[in-house]
C-alpha cells in the first residue's frame, strides 16, 4: 500500500506548480501564535493563520488572519456578501483542507476554497503553517495573494 505525500510535501508541490517561492523551517511546536512567532523571529503580524470558515450552503472559504488579530465578523460578512458564516468544528476543519489545526495552509489544501486575506498582510514575507507540526512556510505574501486571486480588504480587528 502506498501513502500519498506529506502535508508538507503538498505544500512544496502546490507552490513550485503555482511559481512561488515558499521556505519550510523546522522549529519546536509552540503553544501560542506569540511563541510560535518568537521561535520563528518574526513580527507578530507577519504570522499569519489560515482560518477555516463555513457558510451556510457548506461551502468554506480559507481566510488569512495576522497573528496578532482575529476576524471582524461583520466586515468578513460583507465582503463575502453573506448573513452567516462560522468556524467549523475540527474535523470539518481537516476534511476540507486535509490539513489539521495549527498546520493549515492555503498551499495544497484540499478542495477549491476561495481565499480571503487581511490587507495588513501586504507587502510582508509572512509564515503560514506548512500542513505539517513544528513547520512554517515562508512566502512573499504579495505572490501569495496574486498566484490565488485573493479577495483582500479590512476583515481584522485587534485580538
Amino acid at each position: 500500500m502506498t501513502s500519498g505525500p506529506t502535508g508538507t510535501e503538498r505544500v512544496l508541490a502546490d507552490a513550485a506548480a503555482r511559481g512561488l517561492d515558499v521556505e519550510i523551517i523546522e522549529r519546536p511546536e509552540a503553544r501560542s501564535v506569540e511563541e510560535a512567532a518568537a521561535l520563528i523571529g518574526i513580527e507578530l503580524g507577519s504570522l499569519v493563520k489560515t482560518l477555516v470558515v463555513k457558510r451556510s450552503d457548506d461551502r468554506y472559504l480559507l481566510v488569512l488572519v495576522p497573528g496578532d488579530r482575529r476576524i471582524a465578523w461583520a466586515p468578513l460578512r460583507a465582503l463575502v456578501g453573506v448573513n452567516r458564516l462560522q468556524l467549523p468544528h475540527a474535523e470539518q476543519a481537516l476534511a476540507a483542507t486535509g490539513y489539521a489545526r495549527d498546520t493549515i495552509t492555503p498551499l495544497g489544501a484540499l478542495g477549491d476554497w476561495p481565499l480571503i486575506a487581511d490587507e495588513r498582510i501586504r507587502g510582508r514575507r509572512i509564515a503560514l503553517g506548512a500542513g505539517a507540526p513544528g513547520r512554517s512556510a515562508l512566502v512573499d505574501a504579495d505572490a501569495l495573494l496574486a498566484v490565488y486571486g485573493a479577495t483582500v480588504g479590512d476583515i481584522t480587528e485587534p485580538a
